[in-house]
């Protein structure tokens, strides 16, 4: 009896231990590239996530939890879907946050993450035609379409009195797909776009671009770029030429590091970016203390695609994604008791115990039929070089 007792023990024991395991979870996201200094925000976000539910002890029975990085370069496909090859065959994640620019993102999800069957949260791909691509249930994002941000972007700048505008676009799926739903927007609101043409990254000269929106004139300038290239290289040379001296900036010109580069001669453009005045945004605020800045475009977007993938796996009883993807919209939406951030380990109990949350998060999550954000934004303007706010949306 003795003998049957120990086999017994040591036979619970080995099933604790197959539970009892390191989950890694892959945050994919432009660690150089153009969008380098808000990925420098958004990976910390992620990870924030992972470390509070790794801590709880909480988490399938015990498992700990790690992040591992991979660098999707934001524009360069081929490079992205290596990494994320990396990530499923060597690093052997179970569920990827990313990627971020809605390029590499798309190609990573086709070639990649729909072969082997793996669920993507992506903080920051925002191209409309995302919400239509063949996922197989794999693909979410917890930032807006730029369907959204075209319309919000279009009502913003006719607000401020600017009937017309040149408008110009990273030539790329991001670009493409946000000057189109901006300028579709804008001119059924009774808005003239003067001229809508492309711009590559990377060029150490822009006047020639910039000549040919100055001259198609407008009363103030779009740019649809990234803050730390092209974009940035578009604003430089019309300020220097006296082209435009107002400018409207996307999501993807939002961050400090384009205002610390301009400085004061960025005063009075305006744009926006996803965000929140919630509570949820408020509570990762403190909780992030000095180790990000959570205000940071999609900063929190990124810790909750990351607690999203973590709470469908609790959901599911599973790190398995064909067994927790279809929990994500279960968590992220009601019914359920309202989680924020800080209380993942309240979630993953209720999980445990079989009852239902509505993962609120920093963001405000509410996931639609495509399995993207609603959506909020936060409108910003320049003002004595730097980003301040000046509503929500």
């Amino acid at each position: 009896m003795k003998k049957l007792l120990l086999a017994t023990v040591a036979s619970a024991a080995m099933v604790t231990a197959a539970y009892a395991d390191d989950v890694k979870i892959g945050v994919f996201l432009g660690f150089t590239g153009p969008i380098e200094s808000l990925v420098a925000q958004m990976g910390p976000g992620a990870e924030a996530a992972i470390a509070e539910v790794s801590a709880s002890g909480k988490f399938m029975n015990g498992s700990t939890v790690t992040a591992v990085r991979a660098d999707t370069t934001c524009v360069d496909a081929a490079a992205a879907t290596s990494a994320a090859e990396r990530l499923i065959t060597s690093d052997k994640v179970s569920g990827i946050v990313g990627g971020d620019c809605s390029g590499v993102t798309t190609a990573t999800l086709t070639n990649v993450a729909m072969p082997n069957g793996m669920v993507m949260i992506s903080p920051s791909a925002t191209s409309p035609a995302l919400s239509t691509i063949e996922d197989n249930g794999l693909f979410f994002r917890t930032a807006p379409s730029d369907a959204r941000q075209g319309v919000v972007m279009s009502n913003i700048i006719l607000e401020r009195g600017f009937k017309s505008v040149a408008l110009t676009y990273t030539n790329n799926d991001y670009g493409k797909g946000l000057a189109d739903a901006f300028a579709a927007a804008y001119e059924a609101a009774g808005g003239e776009v003067t001229i809508n043409t492309s711009h590559e990254d990377g060029k150490a000269d822009y006047s020639a671009e910039v000549g040919a929106l100055a001259a198609a004139g407008g009363d103030i300038l779009v740019v649809a770029g990234y803050l730390d290239q092209g974009g940035k290289g578009i604003i430089q040379a019309s300020l220097d030429t006296g082209a435009f001296d107002t400018f409207v900036l996307p999501d993807g010109m939002v961050g400090d590091s384009l205002p610390e580069a301009i400085g004061s001669d960025l005063n009075g453009s305006f744009g926006q970016a996803p965000g929140s005045d919630s509570e949820g945004a408020a509570r990762l605020a403190t909780i992030s203390g000095d180790a990000f800045d959570s205000t940071s475009p999609f900063a929190g977007e990124s810790y909750d695609a990351a607690a999203l993938i973590l709470l469908a796996m609790q959901a599911a009883s599973s790190t398995n994604p064909a067994d927790y993807k279809g929990k994500v919209f279960d968590v992220a939406n009601a019914p359920g008791e309202q989680i924020l951030p800080g209380e993942l380990g309240k979630a993953l109990d209720i999980l445990a115990s079989g009852g239902e949350i509505d993962y609120v998060g920093a963001s405000n999550v509410e996931l639609i039929g495509a399995g993207e954000s609603a959506g909020n934004y936060r409108e910003i303007e320049i003002k004595g070089a730097k980003i301040s706010t000046v509503g929500y949306r």
